[in-house]
Parts: C-alpha cells; structure tokens; sequence
C-alpha cells in the first residue's frame, strides 16, 4: 500500500477526535506537507508557531541533507524514531519506506495530541491492540531482544509489542499499561553498566535539585533491569498537545537559517510564549537553565532537540507552553566534554563557565545563575551515595566516577566560586532637580 495522501487529527480528547488537515507526502518523497481542512482553520489552533491557521500548503524545508526526511513543523513529532522505524521496517515490511508510510504504522499511540488517519471523514488509524500490562514486561523485554537481534516472532508476539513498540528514541522501548496509566518501558541493552538502573537513579537525582521529572520506576527482569517512565503527554484520559524543542526552535528561525538548537534559544521561546499565570514562563525558563547544569554535571551528553519538550496547554491563547518534565536523563558515560544542545558562547562546551555566559536569556542575573549552579553542585555532589541507596552496584557507581568525578567535571564543581558574580547594585533613585533641600 503506498500511502501519497494521509489525514491529520487531533485526539485532545480521543473520544471525539478532530480532523485537522490533509498531509501530502511532497518533495521528492523526502516531505511530509499540511494543508488545514477548513473546520480546523475556523475554529482551531496554529499546531506549531510555524503552522499558522492559513489556507495554504504548509510545506517542510526546503534544504534537507540528502538520506533526511521531515514532515513539516509539529507533524515532525508525530513520526517515530530510529528504534520505532526498525520496529515497522521488521514487521510490517511496507513495500516502500517513504516518511508518510512511518507516520502511519507508528499506529494510534504517539507522542502528544496528534492522529494520522486513512479518512478526513473519520478517525481510521492503523489498528492496534490493547497494551500489555506489567505481568507481561518479560514477555516484553524477550521480543524486544528478538526484533534488536533481526529474530522471527510469533503472531502473538507481534501484536505485543506493535501495541507500543513503535514509539520515538533511539533504544529500545514499548509501552505498558501499569495500573491504568501509559507508562514508557525501556530495556537493558548489553550496555557495560546497568543502564534502566542508573536513568531511575539519576532521575531522582535531578529531582532533589529542583528539576520538574517524569516519574520512574524500575521493573526487575530475569538477569536485567527495565525501567518505566510515565507519559506527560497523557492526563486523565485526555492527551496532551506535546512538541520536541527542536520543533519549537525551528518554528522561530528564519527561513533559510540554521536553528540555533541550544538551551537559551528554548528558554526566550519559554519567555516569549510560555504560560504567563503565575509567572510559570520565568520560572520555566530557571528550570530550563537549572537542568542545562545538572546535564554538564552528571555527564549527561546526550540532550539533544527531542530530548526536551514544551507541553501545549493553552490552545487558543498566546502563552501557553509548559515546560515538560524532564526525561531520558542520566551519564552518558563518555567524558567527550560537550553537549547536544548549545549552552553558551563557547557553543556546545560542557562547562559551567559556557552555561553562565549567556545567563540572561534565561532571564537570570549572574548572581542569580551562580546561585542556581551551586544549588545544582550541592546535589551533585551527594550523586554517590544517592546512586547507591537506589541500588546501583559499587562497581557501576566506580565505572560512572571515572567521568562524573574525572578532572574535567569534578574540578568544576570544586572550583566554581558563586562569590565572583555579586548581586547588582541597587540603582540609586534619581532625585528631581526641583526637590527642595
């Protein structure tokens, strides 16, 4: 089946789905494009700041690398990633591999609020199966291991894990039902330490430095660990219109520009459209600068444009993005000393002096971003022995030392001097010339 033409819906409420627009598979059969349906652009929402509610062709960008593939703006998301396309690539088989093929097997269960459909007339996705629940994550976990090593499965295998298995991200994962809820498992995958273990561990870390978390648990296995995340993007039912950083950079660059796809970018979006109740953008965005520190801190080198994600909460108003919780945090274990997202001047630097040099588009004063970072050291600097209490072994915990307490990053938590950026003087309150003595 070769699929030219697909629907957009939005599934806010799944109950009463939504059509949005007709997807075009277009350039070359390298892009995905959005056309609105004319319901939807009288009484919807723009999905992304690029996506405005206007009847045209909304079309991906026009220079992409040459083996790339990209829907347009907040379609771009919907896709899943390496580990979801070797999922379809290994069971469905598609006859051809084009990006409107993976939208559509990666079924009814992606990230965020959107849908992709065979009707503008009604909701038809690709049809799936109930999730397997908790009891079943051994089962889980072996065809996972099956499909990784290119190994037959069983029909009922299959159904398994096409229920969740074709999710974005680059290892493999599925998802499970526990106690009602949509809960991200991800697997051991012959790494040389215990991986699921230390993300938990690293997770509650960042939690006890103020870091907003989706929550985790660790499911023990026969010989490994697993552990489970749970879905922000869903809440009580509803599903939550969800977009990755790097299509809300993109959104904001000028046509022909390279993103700037870095932490100061992501929080003046925060600053500029996020929730304004409460002041919930300010303080987005010293969370966002918050968690940049912790990542150089604990080695976590692999935060890239899909690994952080604004919630869309308020559809219809100007502010409304939230900051995601954070996610697949935890020590990449490589020392290479630089990250995936740009923090500073220094670009992609992995140090403290990188991250304070650019503090004011956080919206931070620098004695305000010092106090920030040595809040993050002080947690930081207990990560062993709250490793430990989490289970992971001493000899994991000296594996991971080599990097978090190495030269390069233990220095920087033992010589970072919040002293050198003193509060700004208060300005002096000019005085009218006219005032009497």
């Amino acid at each position: 089946m070769r699929l030219d033409d697909l629907y957009l819906w939005f599934l806010g409420d799944p109950a009463i789905p939504r059509y949005v627009g007709a997807l075009k598979l277009v350039s070359a059969g390298k892009g995905v494009s959005l056309r609105y349906g004319e319901a939807w652009l009288a009484n919807g929402f723009a999905l992304s700041e690029d996506l405005p509610l206007v009847d045209i062709e909304h079309m991906p960008p026009g220079r992409l690398a040459a083996d790339a593939q990209r829907a347009v703006g907040a379609i771009d998301d919907a896709r899943p990633d390496r580990w979801g396309e070797k999922v379809i690539r290994f069971l469905d088989k598609p006859k051809r591999l084009s990006l409107m093929e993976f939208l559509y097997y990666a079924g009814d269960d992606r990230f965020g609020a959107l849908g992709v459909s065979l009707s503008s007339s009604c909701y038809s996705p690709r049809a799936g199966s109930p999730l397997p629940r908790l009891a079943e994550a051994q089962l889980l976990s072996e065809v996972v291991a099956k499909i990784e090593a290119s190994e037959p499965v069983s029909a009922l295998e299959a159904k398994i894990i096409r229920a969740g298995g074709s999710l974005g991200g680059a290892k493999p994962k599925a998802l499970i039902d526990i106690g009602g809820e949509q809960w991200v498992i991800k697997f051991f995958n012959g790494e040389p330490v215990d991986t699921p273990l230390i993300e938990h561990a690293t997770m509650t870390l960042a939690q006890r430095a103020g870091i907003t978390v989706a929550r985790t648990q660790v499911i023990p296995l026969a010989g490994a660990n697993a552990v489970a995340v749970r879905r922000f993007d869903r809440e009580q039912g509803r599903r939550i219109h969800a977009i990755s950083a790097g299509t809300a950079i993109r959104a904001v660059t000028a046509s022909g520009d390279e993103p700037e796809m870095g932490y100061p970018e992501l929080a003046r979006i925060l600053r500029r459209v996020g929730i304004t109740h409460d002041d919930i953008h300010q303080r987005d965005a010293r969370e966002l600068f918050r968690r940049m520190v912790f990542n150089i801190l604990v080695d976590n080198t692999d935060d890239h444009e899909k690994n952080h994600s604004l919630l869309v909460v308020n559809l219809l108003k100007n502010g409304r993005l939230k900051l995601a919780p954070a996610y697949d945090v935890l020590p990449t274990n490589s020392g290479q000393g630089f990250q995936e997202f740009i923090c500073g001047t220094h670009g992609r630097d992995s140090t403290l002096e990188n991250a304070m040099s650019q503090c004011d588009a956080f919206g931070l004063l620098p004695a305000e971003a010092a106090a920030e970072v040595a809040a993050v050291i002080d947690v930081v600097n207990t990560w062993q022995e709250h490793f430990a209490q989490a289970g992971v072994t001493a000899r994991d915990i000296e594996s991971l030392a080599e990097r978090i307490d190495g030269e390069q990053l233990l220095t920087q938590r033992t010589g970072f001097d919040q002293a050198r950026f003193p509060s700004a003087p208060a300005k002096r309150k000019r005085t009218s010339p006219f005032r009497r003595a």
